[in-house]
């Protein structure tokens, strides 16, 4: 049997999908809210005390935002059956190098996890930092038409007791380009290209990276299914110079 690498659902909501999720479930249904409302989300008494038992001791600062994206996300992806779709190390070119198209939205499309291949992709989160993997990222419609969210999930590691978060939304990205012409998703570490490695570079690649998923028609695979049966024509990320 094929085992896979934890999930950051795995890692953070293993207990709440036993206990918590289900009764915040109830609430919104008694509520009569869309569980894509964040806003409303929020205001519930499951969410607000889910949240406390969440936050470390020290407190969270402006980080509170973060911790409460990823909450709702993993609310979404638990109540649409846990999809995760993951990529593998031989699809990963040609799906970062396919020339996007624009799909129409479709918000009944359940909230999924894409995962990559592990430190294929990286980032620099934090300006100053040193750039972090992505591991992958949630995604969902938010209810405000043609509005795609993507929590980008950074950096996780065996020894690190947390990851970090960054979330984006928006409609796809128009003619997305980099200020230094090199080509979107190349790598911006030294040696990277060589080594086989790609980078997002910017908040809109991320949301991009949301974008291509949605332009495969992912939706209804089963939990643990990869793209291959569903890749759209694409061609090969072109080297960088």
């Amino acid at each position: 049997m094929q085992r896979f690498r934890p999930t950051p659902f795995d890692l953070v909501f293993e207990t709440v999908a036993q206990t918590t999720f289900p009764a915040i479930r109830t609430a919104l249904d008694q509520s009569g809210l869309d569980p894509r409302n964040r806003d409303g989300f929020l205001m519930l008494r499951e969410v607000v005390s889910l949240l406390r038992e969440l936050r470390p001791e020290s407190g969270l600062g402006e980080g509170i935002d973060q911790l409460a994206a990823l909450v709702h996300h993993g609310y979404l992806f638990w109540a649409g059956g846990g999809l995760t779709v993951r990529l593998s190390s031989d699809e990963l070119p040609d799906f970062l190098g396919q020339v996007s198209s624009r799909p129409a939205p479709q918000p009944d499309r359940p909230a999924l996890y894409i995962q990559l291949p592990e430190r294929r992709v990286w980032a620099q989160v934090i300006p100053g930092d040193p750039p972090e993997p992505l591991d992958g990222w949630f995604q969902h419609f938010a209810p405000d038409p043609g509005l795609l969210r993507v929590l980008g999930i950074f950096g996780i590691h065996p020894d690190r007791p947390g990851f970090s978060v960054v979330e984006v939304s928006g409609q796809q990205p128009v003619g997305l380009t980099r200020p230094d012409g090199t080509p979107v998703f190349s790598s911006t570490l030294s040696g990277g290209a060589a080594a086989g490695l790609f980078s997002v570079a910017g908040e809109e690649e991320l949301l991009e990276l949301g974008w291509r998923v949605t332009e495969l028609g992912v939706g209804s695979l089963e939990s643990g299914a990869n793209l291959s049966e569903h890749q759209a024509p694409s061609s090969k990320l072109p080297a960088p110079s």
